[in-house]
């Protein structure tokens, strides 16, 4: 029979956690079971260059009835080790946790309860987050920024913690997108979305996999693959700019032949000319995300590799594909 809820956990070089995250997962999940809320508990393995792969195959071994393990042959990143678990997924909720523990297994009932109300996409807000000064203030301005371009609503979007309905699940598995932010796809997919207030805690173990250059790629990639506003917004700026400076060649033939010329405005034309070239790079490099993005969408390559899957065909049989 299919479960009600599977819980999708990507895992990339976990080693150091992952007993911490049994230890609270299955005794959450459990509680939820004996409620009536069947489970399943789908960990997609990042191409992790530790002992964590061997650590997911021991817990398939200790639990083979409620865990099923995807394996990639290589690192594909976070969102594509969600899509690979989405597609393994057969729950009617869906819910996506990260392996570090900040956000805590226990709140996932809270999600299932709030499903259970006719919400189809449930997202979470960190009550109060447990992370570095300088990472809350980016991820706020990344949200702010991302909102006014995008006009999707995730309060906070560096969240892990969230609950999908089937519904959901199944158009975002339609989607062949080599770039994508999950849960604003699942926004415009969703009927009835919803958030809610969670904990956060610190990490269990290990070290966080996101730097300020992984955040900044993240939201470009969400930007860029939801809005074409930075291409018309950049568009506005060069005809503003154009005019601009049309009127300032203008104004300096004009005092060029009542007053003469001025060699101390040279320096102003050097900055004038250098505020041109880097207004023109910055436009040529978001045009290049945009190109970037549709170069790597008709390549047609897969979006991630599974080498092996660890699940539970049969009472005795393990099926590897």
């Amino acid at each position: 029979m299919k479960p009600e809820l599977s819980v999708v956990i990507p895992v990339y070089n976990e080693e150091a956690g992952l007993p911490h995250l049994y230890a609270r997962l299955y005794p959450a999940l459990d509680a939820l079971a004996s409620r009536g809320i069947s489970y399943e508990v789908v960990f997609v393995n990042d191409g992790s260059r530790d002992n964590t792969a061997a650590m997911l195959a021991d817990q398939y071994r200790l639990r083979p009835d409620v865990t099923r393990v995807v394996l990639f042959n290589g690192n594909y990143g976070q969102h594509m080790a969600i899509l690979a678990g989405f597609q393994a997924t057969r729950g009617n909720i869906v819910v996506t946790l990260d392996a570090d523990l900040q956000n805590p297994p226990e709140e996932i009932g809270a999600l299932v309860d709030k499903m259970h109300e006719g919400y189809d996409y449930v997202g979470s807000i960190r009550r109060k987050r447990q992370d570095s000064a300088w990472r809350t203030y980016a991820s706020k301005m990344m949200n702010s920024v991302r909102e006014k371009i995008t006009h999707i609503k995730i309060t906070d979007q560096g969240n892990m913690l969230r609950a999908y309905g089937r519904n959901v699940i199944d158009l975002i598995n339609q989607c062949n997108e080599v770039n994508t932010f999950v849960p604003a796809l699942a926004y415009t997919f969703a009927r009835k979305p919803t958030e809610i207030l969670v904990e956060h805690e610190e990490r269990a173990a290990g070290e966080s996999k996101y730097s300020i250059y992984s955040l900044i790629r993240l939201n470009f990639d969400l930007m860029t693959g939801f809005s074409i506003m930075p291409l018309q917004i950049f568009s506005m700026l060069g005809m503003v700019l154009s005019v601009a400076s049309g009127a300032l060649v203008l104004l300096l033939l004009v005092r060029r032949f009542i007053l003469g010329a001025e060699a101390e405005g040279l320096f102003t034309l050097f900055a004038i000319a250098f505020f041109m070239m880097g207004v023109i790079l910055f436009g040529i490099g978001l045009l290049g995300e945009y190109v970037g993005r549709i170069y790597q969408q008709v390549r047609g390559r897969p979006r991630f590799v599974v080498l092996t899957v660890l699940e539970q065909s049969g009472p005795d049989q393990v099926e590897s594909n």
